[in-house]
């Protein structure tokens, strides 16, 4: 999930928790929704930036942290777990990149 090429759609993100997480198609429709809205906030956050990456990833990660907590809420235990690794594993790459590690 490079950045270089972009945040993946919406939909994508969708396709690939319902994938990684088993959804049932009700929490789909939810992490869908969820997803479109995170996605619009953060593009009017970047183009409010003016494409200045730097300023805008502390409003990007509590953005990423409450959409998270959103999809957190509506899964289950056992699929809450899978997804805490994978924000973990996000967010260490995330960390990466900023330090440089991405181009």
């Amino acid at each position: 999930m490079g950045f270089a090429q972009g945040p993946p759609s919406p939909e994508e993100q969708t396709a690939n928790l319902k994938s990684s997480l088993t959804l049932t198609d009700a929490q789909t429709a939810k992490v869908k929704v969820i997803n479109e809205t995170s996605a619009k906030s953060r593009d009017s956050l970047f183009n409010a930036a003016n494409g200045d990456f730097q300023t805008a990833i502390p409003k990007m990660m509590k953005m990423m942290e409450a959409s998270n907590a959103k999809i957190k809420a509506i899964l289950t235990p056992e699929q809450a777990a899978i997804f805490q690794k994978q924000v973990d594993a996000q967010a260490e790459r995330f960390k990466q990149f900023q330090q440089g590690g991405g181009n």
